[in-house]
């Protein structure tokens, strides 16, 4: 039974449906726009992809525990508001800041374990607190990052733009290290079947611990990227990587029970994300429609999960 949960499966549906709703919306907006059908139109499409991406992974490790994380939109906010404060003028102070803050990630996230306290409470609580960090920090939008985060994120690679680039390597090695290696069985045997875990004589604390802290060091290089992009700071500049990255996981085949997850299918469900923005503008929907046309873009992609889940149990 336990050999039976922690093997990863090898079912296909669950990063299908996110793939097949990229390409519909990649299809739809290359038929409005033929134009964009290129290297710059990949490029201004996908721009703003590989920051959500990166929160997405961060919240499917956090799911993978069986937790969710309420607050990862607000961490990422922090990290800019770090780079435009101090990257530039004392680089040693950001790094100390990233790590105090990763390290109080990590010990919020022990703390759930040893007290028994519900993520969800524990984790809203924490966006809170990264908000309150934000705003010490840099209170109004501004700040200005290093060249050298600017020019990262605005390279022009060959043969394909960086976000295309950036998602691929982060869906294949996420996907290699957690389904494909022992360490990745025992983190996901830490979501899906603790008691064996322990049987076993592995130490639950030290998953977790692992867990949280690469989720918060992907957390931060979100934030790096996103301020890279934006080149500046914000406290209040992703809080919809909250739920966005809760959707994308939930889209590429992850549930809420824990110990089943997939790196690809959480990569495609960010980029599907992503893109419905520019879908929405592509289709001329007015912007005060388009945060619940995501919505119901989402409610519909999710609903077609939820079927083919049905189907796969028939």
């Amino acid at each position: 039974m336990a050999e039976q949960v922690l093997r990863p499966s090898s079912a296909l549906l669950p990063v299908l449906l996110p793939a097949v709703a990229l390409c519909v919306m990649l299809g739809a907006i290359f038929w409005v726009q033929p134009r964009a059908m290129n290297y710059f139109g990949f490029t201004l499409l996908l721009k703003l992809s590989p920051p959500l991406v990166f929160a997405a992974l961060a919240q499917m490790l956090i799911i993978l525990l069986g937790d969710i994380d309420l607050s990862n939109g607000a961490f990422v906010g922090m990290v800019t508001c770090i780079a435009a404060v101090f990257l530039v003028s004392s680089p040693a102070t950001a790094a100390l800041l990233m790590v105090l803050a990763m390290a109080v990630y990590v010990t919020l996230g022990l703390l759930i374990l040893w007290r028994g306290l519900p993520s969800i409470i524990v984790s809203l609580g924490a966006s809170f607190i990264w908000l309150g960090a934000a705003i010490i920090i840099l209170p109004a939008p501004g700040g200005s990052v290093p060249g050298w985060l600017k020019a990262a994120m605005t390279w022009k690679p060959p043969l394909l733009p960086l976000p295309v680039w950036i998602a691929l390597a982060a869906a294949l090695l996420g996907e290699y290290l957690l389904m494909h290696t022992s360490f990745g069985v025992i983190l996901r045997a830490a979501g899906s079947n603790p008691r064996a875990l322990r049987r076993a004589g592995w130490s639950i604390a030290m998953a977790r611990a692992t867990v949280y802290g690469v989720a918060a060091l992907l957390l931060a290089l979100s934030g790096l990227m996103l301020s890279g992009l934006i080149t500046s700071g914000d406290p209040n500049i992703a809080p919809s990587y909250t739920l966005l990255g809760v959707g994308a996981v939930i889209l590429g085949g992850g549930t809420f029970s824990g110990g089943q997850v997939s790196p690809v299918g959480t990569v495609l469900g960010a980029l599907t994300l992503s893109l419905a923005g520019s879908f929405l503008s592509f289709l001329n929907i007015p912007p005060t429609w388009q945060i619940g046309a995501q919505g119901v873009i989402l409610f519909l992609v999710l609903a077609g999960r939820i079927l083919l889940d049905r189907g796969k149990r028939i």
